[in-house]
C-alpha cells in the first residue's frame, strides 16, 4: 500500500538474543494512537522471517498495532552458534516481544512452528494473550522418520544458487521433495536468501533448522493445546500439513476453538493473502472489537 512504513525494532530475547521486530503503520498515525490499538504479533515459521508477514500486517495496520518477528535463528535476529534453540527459548522470546513492545493483551497470530509458538506462550501466559490464530500446524507428533526426511531435503539443496531466479526455479517448479511446488513458494524461499561470494545462500543455518524443528516434532502438544483459554481459529490450507479431521480435533479439544479453511497450501497466509484474509478478519473482528 502506498505510503505504509514499516520500522524496525530491536528486541532483547531470552538468554540476551538480539531479535528484529518489524512494525508496519501508516505515518501520518500518531504514535499515541499506535499505542493504543490493539497489538497483534505475528510469529512465522520454520526457515520463514517477518517479511513474510507483510501482506498480512498492511491491512491489520490499518487497525491495529501490527508487528512481525523475526525470531531466534531467522531473518535479521541473532543467530547464537549454539542456540539454544528449544521450545522454551522461543516461547521467552515471543513472551519478552509481547512485554518490552507493550503489546498486552496480545493477538498471536503464527504459521507453522511460530503457531505453536503461540499456543505454547498462551498456555503458559494467559494474562498475556487475548486471541490466537492457529495456520496449519499439527498437535500430533510427526516423528523420527519426518525429522530424517527434513535432513535428507536440506542435503538435496544445490547451494551456492547462482541467482534468485535459480531459487525461484528450484523451490517453485524443480524441487523433488515437494508433490506440488508453486510459484509463490519459489517466493517464499526467494526472501530467505542472501548475496555470497559464490552465490545466494539462506540468511539461516539448516544445521540450527533442523536443531529447532528436533525440540518439537517427536512429541505431541496436546496438553498445552488444550490448556489454551482463549478465543483460538484453527486454519488450515486444503493441501497444507494439517489434515482436516486432526484440525477439526484441534478446535474440539480447545476451550474456544473455531475453524476455518484456505484453497492453498501449507504456505496459506503467502500463498493466497486475499483468501487467507477472508477467512481470518471475521474472527479477528469478532474478537478484537471493542
Amino acid at each position: 500500500m502506498p505510503g505504509r512504513m514499516v520500522q524496525r525494532i530491536d528486541v532483547t530475547g531470552a538468554d540476551g538474543v538480539r531479535l528484529a521486530a518489524w512494525e508496519f503503520a501508516d505515518p501520518p498515525k500518531r504514535r499515541e494512537e499506535t499505542q493504543r490499538a490493539s497489538g497483534v504479533l505475528l510469529l512465522h515459521g520454520l526457515m520463514g522471517r517477518a517479511s513474510h508477514w507483510a501482506a498480512t500486517a498492511r491491512w491489520l495496520s490499518e487497525r491495529h498495532r501490527a508487528i512481525a518477528l523475526d525470531q531466534r535463528g531467522h531473518g535479521r535476529s541473532d543467530k547464537p552458534p549454539e542456540g539454544p534453540f528449544t521450545r522454551e527459548a522461543y516461547v521467552a522470546d515471543a513472551e519478552a516481544a509481547i512485554e518490552q513492545l507493550g503489546l498486552a493483551p496480545v493477538t498471536l497470530i503464527g504459521h507453522s512452528m511460530g503457531a505453536l509458538t503461540a499456543w505454547q506462550l498462551a498456555a503458559k501466559r494467559p494474562d498475556l494473550v487475548r486471541a490466537l490464530v492457529i495456520c496449519d500446524m499439527r498437535a500430533s507428533a510427526l516423528g523420527a522418520a519426518s525429522q530424517r526426511e527434513w535432513a535428507d531435503w536440506f542435503r538435496a539443496w544445490p547451494v551456492p544458487f547462482a541467482t534468485l531466479a535459480d531459487v525461484r526455479k528450484w523451490f517453485g517448479e524443480d524441487d523433488p521433495w515437494v508433490e506440488r511446488p508453486t510459484p509463490a513458494r519459489g517466493e517464499f524461499f526467494a526472501e530467505v536468501m542472501a548475496e555470497s561470494a559464490d552465490g545466494w545462500r539462506p540468511v539461516f543455518s539448516r544445521r540450527q533448522m533442523l536443531t529447532s524443528r528436533a525440540t518439537w516434532v517427536h512429541d505431541a502438544h496436546w496438553e498445552e493445546l488444550a490448556q489454551v483459554q482463549c478465543p483460538t481459529l484453527v486454519i488450515r490450507g486444503l493441501d497444507g500439513e494439517l489434515g482436516r479431521a486432526e484440525a477439526q480435533e484441534m478446535v474440539r479439544v480447545l476451550p474456544r476453538g473455531q475453524y476455518a479453511e484456505v484453497d492453498a497450501g501449507h504456505l496459506a497466509h503467502y500463498d493466497q493473502p486475499e483468501a487467507w484474509r477472508a477467512a481470518i478478519e471475521p474472527f479477528l473482528d469478532g474478537v478484537l472489537t471493542p
